[in-house]
């Protein structure tokens, strides 16, 4: 049997990873917060750092004054940061660059993001027409980042198998979710320090990555 090509398919997270997206979060959390009339500290806004947007709105309720369902939450969150988006994309340095090259050598791509439909549709509408082969978001999971779900289905999607994928992430919560789905991962740290005992390659940035870089780490 011939050996797939790695990466038979490159897995991208969204939020840190591609869009510099983590500062609006915390900004509509803070605001949010604030019009409960409570505080919502760097440190705790931090903590959620990739994770599913149900999870951020369940802290928040949990620890402020913040009220109504999770859905609200989750949605006026969601809202807030869809708008900022529109109004400038926050690209990561070099992901664009290397999504396109991926895209030019016909490497197929999922993005899989916590991040709900309507601000993964705003990145789409930013890059050209079928760039990503299968789009997994948070509201279509029923066990978000770590759990190995996301990435699991992305795969199924793609009709690949995990082991030979490469996925892409910034965050402690997102590498543990690939690397739970058997996927081989590059920690591409942001505003959270992946954890050193987590077994992936490490990039301080994509710039200047390209796909023979990829390869490379992997050997």
């Amino acid at each position: 049997m011939t050996t797939p090509i790695f990466p038979a398919a490159v897995l991208w997270d969204m939020d840190g990873t591609i869009l510099d997206s983590e500062p609006y979060w915390m900004a509509e959390e803070t605001r949010l917060v604030e019009q409960a009339g409570g505080t919502w500290s760097t440190e705790e806004a931090t903590e959620l750092v990739g994770s599913d947007l149900n999870h951020s709105a369940a802290a928040l309720l949990e620890r402020t004054p913040v009220t109504g369902s999770s859905d609200d939450i989750v949605n006026a969150l969601l809202d807030g940061v869809v708008t900022r988006v529109k109004e400038r994309v926050p690209w990561r340095p070099g992901a664009r660059e290397l999504i396109a090259e991926l895209s030019e050598a016909k490497v197929p791509m999922a993005l899989v993001t916590m991040s709900w439909q309507p601000l993964a549709e705003v990145l789409l509408d930013a890059l050209p027409p079928s760039t990503f082969a299968a789009v997994v978001t948070g509201d279509q999971v029923s066990d978000g980042k770590p759990h190995p779900e996301p990435y699991l289905l992305a795969c199924r999607r793609l009709e690949v198998q995990p082991s030979d994928c490469l996925a892409i992430e910034d965050s402690p919560t997102g590498v543990r979710s690939a690397l739970a789905a058997g996927v081989r991962t590059l920690a591409v740290s942001h505003m959270v320090d992946v954890d050193a005992e987590l077994p992936a390659a490490r990039r301080d940035s994509l710039e200047g990555v390209r796909l023979h870089d990829l390869r490379g780490l992997f050997g």
